[in-house]
């Protein structure tokens, strides 16, 4: 660790011993210390960073050592209404009294199951799991049952089965006679597909993609998705784990009125609580009455009452149009701190309302200031001043609350101000507080 050649700003830095110590303990029996890639330390400035959090409230999180932050990641994008959200609590705890996992199914599937055949344009029928991955595997699985053919054509990310990850630098496992069966395809180049497909046309069962996200798509190049996949018999997959009801309700096939042959849906729908969805025309799937695709905790019944709560809370306040108000609102005062502190060539905020990105700009290799460098002192500064944030703001609806915007507004002001020393520094690697970031692996 380089110890810091210059004073500590008046944000003083938290200290993180409970933290650390848990996750050394935590390193000798957990790979990682944690179950998540994107949880790990490594993805944070180790020795400035809180490991390991208490308790939520709101938009707020509490870590080990009794610190408090603005929570712009969210458990990775599920908590949409912000922790212990009242009207979903008072649902798990109804449940809770009357049982979780039965031996028959409960009419809260038959329940959830309608609501989103309600507000999903491509779905007629509905299946349930508990990761993004179980939806987009079964998915997977039912596009090569309904057309005989192997082959997948990936967009995006889309979770840690063999089919998927084998197209990934994380591919470690994934036998080769299966990593030749996915084929990635750039975003927002419909050529590209076209020529992938063509050069096999009987070969590719499916095409699944996140339909927009980090980069936003061009409308023009989900409908010629569509035609292409018509035009070659290839079943269409949205992955909508992050777009569906945050982005719009109904998802970006909503939003893009492109409809999709099959859908995943999760993290949003229900405020925390592991579930996600499979949805599709009808005629596919029925094809799961056939294809094995089971689970003992697929009805689940705290998560579905979580998601029944969610669901309708969103649609009552009309959540996902707020999120797109309040975060294109946050994006020009974002950036308006730090082209205020003299940093915005280095960093700043874009995207489109409901998923802000953060992006990087100006290096200077010359003084040792990388991309690496300089995620590495945005992150330090951020939590240095109270602010968790990953790769840019995920938004829940207690973030649009006054006193948080302006927690938030302050908390920018107070990194900037450190940052605008550390990026212009000769040396800026003295300031690095811990070890730089690792990322695990870029996936989109």
């Amino acid at each position: 660790m380089t110890s810091p050649k210059h004073p500590r700003p008046s944000n003083a830095y938290s200290e993180f011993s409970r933290s650390n110590d848990l996750m050394a303990r935590a390193q000798e029996l957990i790979p990682l210390g944690t179950q998540t890639f994107s949880k790990a330390a490594n993805n944070f400035v180790q020795g400035a960073t809180p490991l390991f959090l208490d308790h939520g409230r709101g938009a707020h999180v509490w870590d080990v050592d009794g610190n408090r932050y603005v929570d712009y990641i969210l458990g990775l994008l599920p908590n949409i209404l912000g922790y212990c959200d009242p009207d979903v609590d008072a649902a798990i705890i109804e449940q809770l009294g009357k049982g979780v996992t039965f031996t028959f199914a409960t009419d809260l599937e038959l329940a959830l199951a309608e609501r989103l055949v309600r507000f999903i344009p491509g779905a007629e029928m509905a299946r349930f799991g508990k990761n993004g991955s179980d939806a987009t595997t079964a998915a997977v699985r039912v596009a090569r049952a309904a057309t005989g053919r192997d082959k997948i054509v990936v967009c995006g990310y889309h979770g840690w089965h063999d089919w998927y990850i084998g197209t990934t630098a994380r591919n470690g496992g994934v036998p080769d006679a299966v990593k030749a069966l996915s084929v990635a395809t750039p975003f927002n180049d419909a050529a590209a597909l076209e020529d992938i497909i063509a050069a096999d046309s009987g070969g590719f069962a499916a095409v699944i993609l996140e339909p927009t996200g980090k980069i936003p798509a061009d409308p023009e190049y989900l409908r010629a998705v569509r035609d292409i996949t018509d035009k070659h018999g290839v079943i269409l997959i949205f992955d909508e784990i992050i777009t569906g009801f945050r982005m719009h309700m109904g998802g970006a096939q909503a939003y893009y009125g492109v409809t999709p042959d099959l859908s995943c849906f999760g993290k949003s729908m229900a405020n925390g609580l592991p579930i996600s969805a499979l949805v599709g025309r009808r005629k596919l799937m029925k094809l799961l009455e056939d294809i094995f695709v089971s689970g003992t905790f697929g009805g689940e019944a705290l998560s579905l009452v979580a998601a029944i709560a969610t669901i309708d809370k969103l649609e009552r306040e009309n959540g996902p149009e707020r999120l797109w108000r309040h975060g294109d609102r946050l994006i020009a005062a974002a950036n308006a701190v730090l082209a205020d502190h003299g940093v915005a060539e280095f960093v700043k905020f874009d995207g489109e309302g409901w998923w802000p990105r953060m992006t990087y700009g100006k290096t200077d290799p010359a003084s040792g200031l990388d991309a690496v460098l300089v995620t590495s002192l945005v992150r330090q500064e951020l939590i240095g001043a109270g602010l968790l944030i990953g790769a840019g703001f995920n938004l829940c609806l207690d973030h649009m609350r006054d006193d948080v915007m302006s927690e938030t507004i302050a908390a920018l002001g107070e990194a900037a101000k450190a940052l605008k020393i550390s990026l212009n520094a000769p040396d800026p690697k003295s300031y690095l507080r811990g070890e730089a970031v690792r990322p695990s692996f870029s996936v989109r």
